[in-house]
């Protein structure tokens, strides 16, 4: 994940400086040679880097710091304020038109990610504020890029208009003319990529600006290329005038650099960040919850709006009844799994957990294997079976496993899981359990 290495040397540096106490001024200065070090290998700009050292630098020298009872904690503090103020200070939205429809402009160098992750956006704007989508396919030069569109817009539901290799302006601005008819409130123009910034893409770009007044233009980046990444929304920023950034494959190996220097550089807001290559996995940036992350804090918010998009509420409802009445079913044992399941990749979890190391865990995942192996048997049990795992002697664990092409020692396995599992749950409902749910959703989930 993006910023591991950064997140690691800022912690690193922070715990020594925790192990202090009381901060002289030249502890202060190690600091942030230090924090100035870390930050230029994580690819950032060297004035930003500059700039944000002596921003970081000034409030640390201050009184405030050196005289606090906590002064490294005071220093964390500082930082993490710098940094997320260095990323824009706050999520930045898409800017709405008052007359429909709203038109977004997706521009970005070949290789960045623009169809997918335009088609990406589309659909969370479907899902989270309730847009009528349409997604345009203007790239008319690379192979293939209109059936790539077409292919995710048919995977997420989300309708392509396209008309082949005639003029991209005028596709645009048919485009816009086939949204006013057809009800569609939110245009995405899929606009094409070059290997490098040429003048023939800048007048291309220009020109269907200027046929479609677009409401807004982001600039799809990619985030392993670093220093790169900033330099083209710089160029990009001059020759059509960006509103924002999508910044994608924050989830691969990428030292961060892109994150932290595209706002002080361009001025212009990261709105989105694409966070792994399913379709459903770009979210909004939100510069406080990324610094928190960077500096070991946590992400609780995004981690908390990750299970409400996972977990059903209805089945939430049922659930902490059937807990309460300690009614707690292997079927229901299994519909938890599903749903863990949904959140992702368990290291990214964690990683928003605050103190864990997300690092430790890295590739950690549900085993699928296991999961299909998990229903086959839960599914091959009969519905008295599963409400009564008692019931199951040696010759109906036979048949289960029969069925389910796995051994008897495989339905033991999972019987001594879900008997660890109505074990904990009862030291719960005995005390814990109900002040858990209370306060979750006004009078909680039960009422």
């Amino acid at each position: 994940m993006a910023f591991e290495n950064l997140g690691g040397k800022l912690q690193g540096i922070f715990k020594k400086l925790r192990g202090k106490g009381r901060l002289k001024e030249a502890d202060i200065k190690e600091a942030m040679r230090e924090v100035r070090l870390a930050l230029l290998e994580a690819d950032v700009g060297f004035k930003v880097v500059k700039d944000f050292v002596n921003a970081v630098s000034m409030r640390c020298l201050g009184a405030d710091v050196l005289e606090s009872l906590t002064p490294a904690q005071m220093v964390i503090k500082i930082v993490n304020e710098e940094l997320c103020a260095l990323m824009g200070g706050e999520n930045a939205k898409i800017a709405i038109s008052p007359k429909p429809p709203t038109i977004v402009m997706l521009a970005g160098l070949q290789g960045s990610g623009k169809t997918t992750n335009g088609a990406k956006l589309a659909a969370y704007m479907r899902t989270h504020n309730g847009k009528n989508p349409l997604l345009v396919a203007c790239d008319i030069y690379r192979p293939a890029a209109i059936l790539q569109l077409q292919t995710v817009g048919k995977q997420l539901d989300v309708p392509v208009f396209e008309m082949g290799t005639s003029n991209p302006v005028d596709i645009a601005k048919a485009s816009v003319a086939y949204a006013s008819k057809h009800g569609n409130d939110l245009i995405f123009l899929d606009t094409a990529g070059r290997l490098h910034i040429d003048e023939a893409l800048i007048d291309e770009l220009k020109a269907i600006k200027k046929a479609v007044q677009p409401t807004e233009i982001l600039l799809v980046v990619d985030a392993m290329t670093g220093q790169d990444a900033v330099n083209a929304a710089s160029a990009f920023n001059e020759a059509i005038g960006i509103d924002g950034v999508i910044l994608t494959k924050l989830d691969g190996d990428a030292r961060g650099g892109a994150a932290l220097s595209v706002r002080a550089v361009t001025g212009k807001p990261i709105k989105f960040a694409g966070t792994g290559e399913k379709l459903d996995q770009i979210e909004p940036f939100h510069p406080d919850r990324m610094a928190s992350r960077i500096l070991g804090m946590g992400d609780v918010l995004t981690l908390i709006e990750k299970a409400e998009q996972a977990f059903d509420e209805k089945k939430a409802q049922e659930m902490a009844a059937k807990l309460m009445k300690n009614k707690f079913t292997l079927s229901d044992y299994y519909d938890q799994l599903i749903q863990l399941k949904s959140m992702g990749n368990i290291a990214d979890i964690a990683g928003m957990l605050p103190g864990v190391d997300a690092k430790a865990l890295a590739g950690a995942s549900i085993d699928n294997s296991m999961l299909s192996k998990t229903e086959a048997m839960i599914l091959s049990m009969t519905p008295h079976e599963r409400d009564n795992p008692s019931v199951l002697n040696s010759s109906r664990k036979k048949r289960i496993a029969a069925g389910s092409g796995t051994a008897v020692v495989d339905i033991n396995r999972l019987l001594k899981q879900f008997d660890s599992m109505q074990a904990m749950t009862k030291q719960l409902t005995k005390g814990r359990l109900p002040a858990m749910f209370k306060g979750l959703g006004g009078k909680g989930l039960l009422g």
